[in-house]
């Protein structure tokens, strides 16, 4: 079987703040722009929503205000998915061709790739095993995670470092492995790239 990732460019601090924020007036812009969406998202779910899963717009609703979190627990992604939608809304999606459709370890061996090249600051493992920021409940989809500005800007400089000891010939170029590989780490390093160009963002990222 093989996952999805998403990931988006936003501030990272102002997305989590909508979090519990009871913004009615942005809940509703929200419903607005999602109708379709949710209404799909809804007929998908038919049968977990009989059962007692939140609908997507209830589930949205009670991301924006924190709660209540009321559904059984093996219905709860239906919070993951509200939140990612929030991201959507106010981040910008980044190309993500070398990480969707991946399987099995995918994740963990562009993290390797990373590390070859110095940079130990984020990890997209983290897109898989992380969670949506308190209150909602966490759950295993969608995987959650995110790279906060300090942490793009220390592994922007990591690879910076590297490449620096590459050129002038202090340390070989490290052999990341074949082309998808390499592609999937440049495309990593560019999410950060991008996120530094914009003060105060980070990126989010989600496993589907």
């Amino acid at each position: 079987m093989s996952s999805s990732l998403h990931v988006y460019l936003l501030d990272v601090a102002a997305t989590r703040a909508l979090v519990g924020s009871g913004d009615d007036r942005f809940l509703e812009t929200l419903r607005a722009e999602f109708a379709d969406r949710l209404a799909e998202a809804d007929e998908y779910f038919e049968d977990e929503i009989a059962d007692g899963a939140p609908s997507a717009y209830e589930a949205l609703r009670a991301v924006v205000h924190g709660g209540p979190f009321t559904a059984p627990e093996q219905y709860v992604f239906q919070y993951g998915y509200a939140y990612e939608r929030l991201c959507e809304f106010t981040g910008r999606f980044l190309p993500n061709d070398s990480f969707t459709p991946h399987r099995g370890d995918w994740l963990s061996v562009v993290d390797r790739g990373l590390t070859d090249l110095g940079v130990t600051a984020v990890s997209v493992t983290d897109f898989a095993h992380g969670a949506a920021p308190a209150p909602v409940p966490p759950s295993c989809t969608p995987g959650c995670g995110s790279w906060t500005p300090d942490q793009v800007a220390l592994g922007l400089r990591q690879f910076g470092d590297t490449m620096e000891a590459v050129e002038a010939g202090r340390i070989p170029l490290p052999p990341l492995g074949d082309q998808s590989l390499v592609d999937a780490v440049f495309q990593a390093l560019g999410w950060m790239k991008a996120a530094a160009e914009r003060p105060g963002h980070g990126v989010i990222g989600f496993r589907f």
